[in-house]
Order: structure tokens, then C-alpha cells, then sequence
């Protein structure tokens, strides 16, 4: 038998490496931008066009390399960053493990131009699948210019997975943020499609933050600042009143390298509570600098994780941290056990004159006269006025009993016709209703989201009803957010929103469905663009029927009126499925008289 295990060739071994390190155009983006700024590049300028399948260009003005370096950066596992094994623990460069240009050049066709700044002339690289084209002296700046043109040409499956521009257009301003933060001191330039994004000078963060996701962040930021033996904790935090429902500005850096924390992000979420909404979340831009020591940033692929030697202690240092720069600030509610509560409400004016309470009493009443007047004069109760929602339900078709729970809605069908029928609320989160074979138990939020979940579904390809504002409301967006707005803009639009791009930031909102409330616009959109980006179907318009169902739904808590109650039970077994949530959640449950009797 002859031996079955043998060596790789170089250019499968770099696309596997390429599927690990490069992701997605994004991917590419951070890989570059982390070069530039370990070359000392003081001002980055990122090209991209068609989201990165085209091309993704990082041009810097760093320190440039020699014809033989140029050559070597693209051999896997070369780097300047490493000599020994014991450089992992004391690594304070972006990137150290040679992968990244080998990875690109695997995958893509790669032009490199690069010059040192004694250097009169540089080199130029042209490579394709990993296979030098040719290399050339050629005029150019100091520095280095990187061109990743048809990024993943020779690996179609991969290059089949990526999302839609706007959506790889999102990410790669993800990438590009988290790096414009770490680095304030360094200008940086973002252009897509030839088209202006973004355009960074040198700042401090505050303004960095500001120039990022706009003006308004100026009354937002609360400083955090703590020196530990273990830890020097910098940054900011959003004040609790601007808290989201979005989790966008959320930002850890550790050595000026972006990192995901859970853990850390508990104890952010600990710090403000009772200080924000349910389901909001604060915002925050905190940056750490500790000895390398105590920390490994060799455990993921992308360097987005890292482990701490001691993460009780940093947990705790963070925590705190946050909670008393939020006290310095007023924001944290506190008691003053020494004022003395007779200083309270003191008149502000000394014209102001102290007067005496008196008591007003109307000799004149008679109880027994004023029951009389009011049995005589008896008016019955208006009838409650049901919320907007409900004309979602006009045009939905009558109940088809064609489902798996025919027999209970046949059930609920004849039980309608009785006029006595018993619907009741129960702790305002369920509908309860009696019928022929025992209980029916709805839980409200839920069936609502299936009711709306099927309209919207209806509403693709045609214009749905939308009311149009009588003054047009402008909604801020980060510019990550405004990506995934333009992704379904088509789909907002047959949904009932009309609205209009005013800048990277910003819509103006001309239109909406009928069912949204104006003075909650933009904690609406903030809601949908959340839950749109937690949904994981791949068709845009089931997703965003699944986010605006979800949206929109009544939530538990809500106290319902017997007209809504009845209308919600009608017009879920009006749906296709009543049964269950678009996400596969039971609607309803039903308690038969013999599942009842064996509780006695």
C-alpha cells in the first residue's frame, strides 16, 4: 500500500489560511489598515468599490519597504513582529503572525507598490493566485500602496457567500470605525464607489467619536478615567437618556486593538442598571492598556478575542469605574443625608411673602342631594376607542379552517355566535376564552406578531398604506445602520415608509404604515434595524416582515379592551398558521375540561 500523507502545496495551504484570516471584504480592510499603522503610516486612505469585490486599496504614508521585504510580506509566516517564541507574550503591533498578505495574495489579484523614504524609486509586486506576475522599479510615494482587485476570483464558493453590497459595505465600515477609534492621532479617509464616506483629521477621541457618528454625540459622552497597577482604564461612556434599542456604539480596545467581551459588556450592563429602559443599551468607547503579559490575543483567527490572566479583577475595575464617572457626572441618582429638608421649595424672589394654608369648606353640601343628582343624571360609559393596529386586520380574509388546529377553530367559529361568551385577560400577557372543549389560553404578543408577520408578507412587490407626515421627521442613523436601511429600502418602501437620504447619517422620514406611532419614529427604526440584523433568514422580505412583526406587535403588559381581545382572536385564526410565531413559538394553548378535571 502507498503512503497517503503528504504536504500541501503552497497555494492550497494559503487558501486554507485565507478562509480563516479572510472572511469576507471586510476582513481584507482590517487585515491592511493594521499594516499601515504598524508601519507608523500617519494618514490612511481606504478605496473600495462594489463593497469590496472589486477592489479594496489601502494607500498609507508609513515607513515602506525594501524590494526584499516586499517579496517576503507575502510568504506565509514572515513577519518582523516575531524572533522567538516568548515576542507572543509582549506584543503591542496590530498583527504579528505573517498570515494576512499571503492569505490576500492566495485569493485574490494583489498589487503592491511601496517606497522607503530615503529611497528615490520603489518596487512594484503584481500577483495572482499566489503566483508572482512581476516585479518592477516604479515611481511612486512613500509608503505603501496595497490593490486587492477581484477578491476571491479562484474561490467561487466563497465569493458565492457573501452578502449584498450594502450589507458587505456595513461591515467594511465596521472595520473602518473600530480603526479610525483606535487611532485618533492618525487621519483617515474612507471612498466607496468613488463616493465620500467618511474624511478624519487628527483628533483627539472625544472628537474622533464626534466626526465618527455625528455632532450630536457632544452632549452624549461621559469621560472614564481609572489607573490601576493592573489595568489603565480611558474613554467614554453614553449617558443613560441616550441610551438604544441598537446595540451600534458599543467599543473595547485593548492595546488600541478592537476586541468582543461578553464579559466585559456584563459589567458595563451592571453599572447602568436601574439608569436605562429594558432592552436598551448604553453606549460605550473604553479603552485598556495592560502588560501584554497578562493577556493573550493568540486564541482567534481574527484577534477579536483575547483572555485575561485575572478577569474578576478587571470585571470589577470596570464596573466601578463606570458606575463613579456616571456619579461625577450627576447621572447616578444619590441622597444627601446631611441637607436638611426644611431648605426645600425656599421661595426665590424676597418679594415672595409665606402665607398661611386655609381650608375651604362648602357649607352647602348635602351627600344625600348630589346621589340623587347623580342617579338622575346617569350617562353610561363611552365606548373605548381600539388603537390604530387595527386596521391591519380589514383586509384579511376570513378564517380558513385548513390548518393543523382545525378542530379548536372550529370550536372558537360556533362559540362566536354566543353572545355570552367569556374573554378575559390574564396578568395583561394572555387572552383567555372558553369554548365548547374547555380553555383556550393566547398569549397576546405573540399571536399579534403572527398576524402582522403574514400582512407584511403580503405587502412585497406592491406599496402598502402609508400615512404621509404632515411634517417631515428627520431620523439620525450610525452609518452602519443606514447601510442595512438602504439594503431593504425597497422592501421599507412596500411596507409603507417613504423617506428620503439627507446624509450619511440621517433620513428624512416622509411617510410611515399606518400603525407607528411619529413621536417614537426614531426608537422605531433604531428597533427594526436591530431586530433585522438578529434575524437569520437569508430573504430580505421575510426578515423584515419577521422584524416589523416583531416591532409592532403589542407586548405583554399591555392592557387590552374586550374589542381588541376578541379582534386578535379573530384575526389570528384568520392566519395561515396560527399556531405558532414566524420563529416557531406556540401562539396558543388549549386546556381540555378533562385536563382540567384531573387538577381536582
Amino acid at each position: 500500500m502507498s503512503d497517503l500523507i503528504q504536504l500541501l502545496p503552497d497555494h492550497v495551504a494559503n487558501q486554507i489560511a485565507a478562509g480563516e484570516v479572510i472572511q469576507r471584504p471586510s476582513s481584507t480592510v482590517k487585515e491592511l489598515i493594521e499594516n499601515a499603522i504598524d508601519a507608523g503610516a500617519t494618514d490612511i486612505k481606504l478605496i473600495v468599490k462594489d463593497a469590496g469585490r472589486t477592489l479594496i486599496q489601502v494607500v498609507d504614508n508609513g515607513s515602506g519597504m525594501s524590494d526584499t521585504d516586499a517579496i517576503m510580506s507575502l510568504e506565509r509566516h514572515a513577519t518582523s513582529k516575531i524572533k522567538k517564541a516568548d515576542d507572543l507574550f509582549s506584543i503591542r503591533t496590530m498583527g504579528f503572525r505573517g498570515e494576512a498578505m499571503a492569505s490576500m495574495a492566495a485569493i485574490s489579484h494583489l498589487e503592491l507598490k511601496t517606497k522607503l523614504h530615503d529611497k528615490e524609486l520603489g518596487t512594484k509586486l503584481i500577483v495572482e493566485g499566489s503566483e508572482l506576475k512581476s516585479q518592477e522599479n516604479c515611481a511612486t510615494n512613500n509608503g505603501t500602496s496595497i490593490s486587492i482587485k477581484n477578491l476571491f476570483f479562484n474561490v467561487p464558493a466563497r465569493r458565492n457567500f457573501l452578502k449584498s453590497d450594502n450589507v458587505e459595505l456595513k461591515h467594511i465600515i465596521d472595520e473602518f470605525q473600530r480603526m479610525a477609534l483606535a487611532h485618533p492621532e492618525c487621519a483617515m479617509s474612507f471612498f466607496h464607489n468613488d463616493k465620500k464616506i467618511f474624511n478624519l483629521t487628527p483628533s483627539t477621541l472625544k472628537q474622533r467619536i464626534v466626526g465618527i457618528f455625528g455632532n450630536r454625540y457632544n452632549e452624549k459622552l461621559v469621560p472614564v478615567k481609572e489607573e490601576t497597577s493592573l489595568v489603565v482604564v480611558n474613554g467614554f461612556v453614553g449617558k443613560p437618556e441616550f441610551s438604544r434599542k441598537t446595540r451600534g456604539e458599543q467599543f473595547f480596545f485593548v492595546n488600541q486593538r478592537f476586541i468582543k467581551s461578553g464579559y466585559l459588556h456584563h459589567a458595563i450592563s451592571n453599572a447602568f442598571q436601574d439608569l436605562i429602559p429594558e432592552k436598551h443599551h448604553p453606549s460605550y468607547f473604553l479603552f485598556f492598556e495592560i502588560d501584554p503579559k497578562f493577556i493573550d490575543v493568540n486564541i482567534h483567527p481574527t484577534k477579536t478575542e483575547i483572555k485575561f490572566e485575572d478577569e474578576k479583577s478587571i470585571y470589577a475595575i470596570v464596573r466601578s469605574c463606570v458606575k463613579r464617572a456616571l456619579g461625577l457626572h450627576n447621572i447616578v441618582p444619590s441622597l444627601d443625608f446631611e441637607k436638611d429638608p426644611a431648605f426645600d421649595n425656599i421661595p426665590t424672589s424676597n418679594k415672595s411673602e409665606l402665607k398661611q394654608p386655609s381650608i375651604k369648606v362648602d357649607s352647602s353640601y348635602n351627600p344625600f342631594e348630589e346621589k340623587k343628582n347623580s342617579e338622575n343624571n346617569y350617562t353610561p360609559p363611552q365606548k373605548v376607542k381600539t388603537e390604530n393596529w387595527e386596521q391591519l386586520f380589514e383586509n384579511i380574509p376570513a378564517p380558513q379552517y385548513n390548518t393543523t388546529s382545525e378542530v379548536l377553530e372550529k370550536s372558537w367559529s360556533e362559540d362566536s355566535e354566543e353572545t355570552d361568551k367569556t374573554i378575559f385577560q390574564l396578568n395583561n400577557q394572555y387572552i383567555v376564552s372558553s369554548i365548547k372543549s374547555g380553555l383556550m389560553v393566547i398569549h397576546q404578543q405573540r399571536a399579534h406578531e403572527r398576524i402582522l408577520y403574514e400582512y407584511y408578507l403580503k405587502m412585497q412587490d406592491k406599496d402598502g398604506p402609508s400615512q404621509q407626515l404632515l411634517f417631515p421627521k428627520t431620523v439620525e442613523l450610525t452609518p452602519s445602520d443606514m447601510a442595512i436601511v438602504k439594503t431593504i429600502s425597497d422592501e421599507l418602501l412596500n411596507m409603507g415608509f417613504r423617506f428620503d437620504y439627507l446624509n450619511k447619517n440621517s433620513i428624512v422620514v416622509l411617510g410611515t404604515p399606518t400603525d407607528v406611532e411619529i413621536e417614537k419614529l426614531e426608537s422605531f427604526m433604531e428597533e427594526l434595524v436591530e431586530q433585522f440584523k438578529n434575524e437569520s433568514s437569508i430573504e430580505k422580505h421575510d426578515n423584515l416582515s419577521r422584524s416589523l412583526a416583531k416591532t409592532m406587535s403589542i407586548k405583554s403588559g399591555r392592557k387590552l379592551n374586550p374589542e381588541e381581545m376578541r379582534s386578535i382572536i379573530d384575526n389570528l385564526f384568520a392566519c395561515q398558521i396560527p399556531n405558532t410565531t414566524a420563529q416557531g413559538k406556540p401562539t396558543l394553548i388549549n386546556l381540555t375540561l378533562e385536563e382540567l378535571a384531573k387538577k381536582f
